[in-house]
């Protein structure tokens, strides 16, 4: 599943553009990043800084994070405060960039095959749905859920063959806020950052 999460995210690397409707959206950032890393060498060769940098610049101005974060941790959102709101989201932000970053360098000529799509007058939430063909194996569902915010779309969940990655998070998390209460949630998911950045630190 993360492979197709890291996929799932370069393929909404670039800018919305205004008035762009969502499976437009996905559509034309489908074709220009792939173009990209098919002519990027570096990339395929899993050169992790250079991805990260990749995701950092162009997939997250596309992601809706406080969103995802909240979907992910459920009514405790609700009580935590605005600062402990903030940490939660940068840190699993950063875990979320560190983790499938690397399944990017992992693209092998797949090609995307798009779902009808009709966006109802008025509707700000919405569902586009795509399937990743690689030769010799079956296709693998992706969805998109896009909320229309005042900036334009904004994921805010991508579902990988049916899982959804806000729910595969949320029992994690809920585990992790039972034992220590958010700022434990926040503490060991920094933990994980942190555990992840050394290990690319010991590969160079």
């Amino acid at each position: 599943m993360r492979r197709f999460l890291g996929f799932c995210l370069l393929l909404l690397s670039l800018p919305v553009f205004a008035q762009e409707t969502p499976d437009a959206l996905v559509r034309r950032v489908t074709d220009e990043v792939l173009e990209i890393v098919r002519k990027d060498k570096e990339i395929q060769n899993g050169n992790a800084r250079k991805v990260v940098d990749l995701v950092e610049a162009k997939v997250l101005p596309n992601f809706n994070f406080p969103h995802m974060t909240a979907l992910a941790v459920g009514k405790e959102w609700c009580r935590a405060t605005p600062q402990q709101q903030e940490r939660l989201t940068q840190e699993f932000k950063t875990l979320l960039v560190r983790t499938y970053s690397n399944s990017l360098t992992a693209y092998r000529n797949e090609t995307i095959k798009f779902k009808p799509f009709a966006l109802p007058a008025g509707a700000t939430d919405t569902l586009v749905s795509t399937e990743v063909h690689q030769a010799g194996n079956k296709p693998i569902q992706l969805d998109y859920n896009l909320e229309k915010l005042d900036s334009g779309w904004k994921v805010y969940d991508v579902v990988v063959a049916g899982i959804s990655l806000v729910t595969n998070y949320r029992d994690q998390f809920g585990q992790e806020i039972r034992n220590g209460g958010i700022d434990g949630l926040t503490q060991s998911l920094a933990a994980k950052n942190q555990a992840l950045d050394a290990a690319k630190a010991e590969k160079k």
